[in-house]
């Protein structure tokens, strides 16, 4: 007896939700996302604010984008995801939907019910996308996972380390002083 199908989505699917829904698109299948807290949106803006600076300082093609933000990682219409934060360096993956490809780095910051989400399912299709530096920031757990997808190497840091960004050789962000 064959079993029934799933329904597989697509990026007209994201693009049909009610006004305000939010979702991603992994694969085909639909993720919706809950509402984020107050912490993860002072990490969110913090991150956002050293990143930036750090880029207008240095000069360069890179440029910051917060959620939400189109990321359409394949060339297909069956995922589409919106990372908390996407450092995308080469302009031709940009348009006016947002990036066309994998981003140079993209840092996810757990919440409750992303933490699934982040440590394993966008894990794998980051790293496959071709995502050079993968961060997980994770509040409550006090920890940030850095996967460097590029030397094929994690690790793990507190919110009292300095963690060295891997695309830039002089770039590190000092956790214990960002005070959220």
């Amino acid at each position: 007896m064959a079993s029934a199908q799933e329904k597989l989505y697509t990026t007209e699917d994201i693009y049909n939700l009610p006004e305000g829904t939010r979702a991603e698109l992994i694969d085909g299948q639909l993720y919706y996302m809950a509402p984020p807290f107050r912490r993860h949106q002072g990490l969110l803006l913090k991150f956002c604010q050293l990143i930036a600076n750090y880029i207008d300082r240095k000069g360069g093609p890179c440029e910051v984008y917060p959620a939400p933000f189109a990321v359409f990682l394949n060339a297909d219409d069956r995922t589409y995801v919106e990372p908390d934060i996407s450092v995308i360096c080469d302009p031709n993956k940009l348009d006016d939907k947002g990036c066309n490809g994998a981003p140079d780095w993209i840092i996810e910051i757990v919440s409750p019910s992303s933490r699934r989400m982040d440590y394993s399912t966008k894990l794998f299709k980051y790293r496959s996308a071709g995502v050079r530096l993968y961060w997980i920031v994770d509040p409550e757990k006090n920890r940030i996972m850095v996967w460097n997808f590029e030397e094929d190497n994690a690790e793990e840091f507190t919110f009292q380390d300095f963690v060295p960004v891997g695309i830039y050789n002089d770039f590190s962000i000092d956790f214990s002083k960002l005070d959220i």
